[in-house]
């Protein structure tokens, strides 16, 4: 592996960022791990112990190594992106952070969103809100990747690109227990939570998300980019699709003004635009093609 391209996986030893890894050494790379050692990684992988929060004993994990690309899946907040970018720079030639369809989270537009609509120099940072604290980073996911994807952009110590990754489906490891909660409603006929006006959204398939960050990695694009599968998906498509499983089950949607609603019903219409990529040489596949593939895999069903 003399002459093997020298990649590190920050976090993301599960779903996505396991099926990544695979495709890394699939690939001959030379691939280190960096996590806080809660699971180990594949064989034939250097796993280096580090809570990326602690800048100095990530620096010390790290020692003298350096790397062609680093895969970031686990960079959450402003401070981690600012830490990431101090202990990294001069150590790689290339940086991409996983970040979420969540960055468009104010948008509402009826035309698919661009990475354009949400633009890293414009996001103000705040590196002194309480984002240790996880209630406080679970409510603000989105703005928490939209900040660290700002530090990035404001002093561009590293060639970085932050792939904004639609909702992701299928896989019988997905732990998020999103589909899981359809299935248990249809099933039992439970009345499912949506928004009056409930809007579309991008998906992507979990194998085609860890094939768009493996083909990111090589490549030398900078800035924002959108991976989406074709196609925007309802919840009643998903509904029809997670029902197919289940025919003695009964999909019944209640229409809920204010409060919380199913975990794939929108008040906002944000669908991701993939023009990008696809200009730049990715191929997505179809959101309806894969579906009922992805809701198969999940619920642990044949076909």
């Amino acid at each position: 592996m003399e002459n093997a391209r020298k990649t590190l996986v920050v976090g993301g030893n599960r779903y996505v960022g396991r099926r990544l890894i695979d495709r890394l050494l699939a690939a001959g790379d030379d691939v280190t791990v960096l996590n806080r050692g809660s699971s180990p990684p594949p064989p034939d992988v250097r796993h280096l112990v580090a809570d990326r929060d602690d800048e100095e004993a990530l620096t010390a994990a790290l020692g003298d190594l350096s790397f062609d690309v680093v895969v970031d899946q686990v960079c959450y907040t402003p401070r981690q992106a600012a830490t990431a970018r101090r202990v990294l720079a001069g150590r790689t030639r290339r940086y991409v952070m996983t970040s979420t369809v969540e960055v468009y989270e104010y948008e509402d537009s009826i035309a698919p969103v661009r990475e354009t609509d949400v633009d890293p120099l414009d996001v103000p940072v705040d590196l002194e809100l309480p984002w240790q604290n996880p209630e406080f980073l679970d409510a603000h996911y989105g703005e928490g990747k939209r900040q660290a994807e700002a530090v990035f952009a404001s002093d561009p110590a590293l060639e970085w690109t932050a792939v904004r990754v639609a909702h992701v489906l299928g896989g019988a490891d997905d732990f998020t227990g999103r589909l899981a909660h359809y299935a248990d409603r249809i099933r039992t006929g439970d009345p499912i939570a949506v928004p009056p006006a409930n809007r579309p959204a991008t998906y992507i398939h979990v194998d085609e998300a860890a094939g768009f960050l493996f083909w990111a990695a090589g490549q030398t694009f900078t800035g924002p980019v959108n991976a989406a599968s074709h196609q925007a998906l309802t919840t009643e498509e998903l509904c029809e699709a997670v029902g197919a499983h289940f025919p003695d089950g009964k999909t019944v949607f209640q229409e809920v003004e204010v409060g919380e609603v199913s975990p794939f019903s929108f008040r906002r219409c944000y669908p991701m635009d993939n023009s990008r990529a696809v200009r730049l040489g990715h191929t997505f596949g179809n959101a309806r093609q894969w579906l009922g593939r992805a809701v198969a895999e999940t619920l642990g069903k044949d076909g």
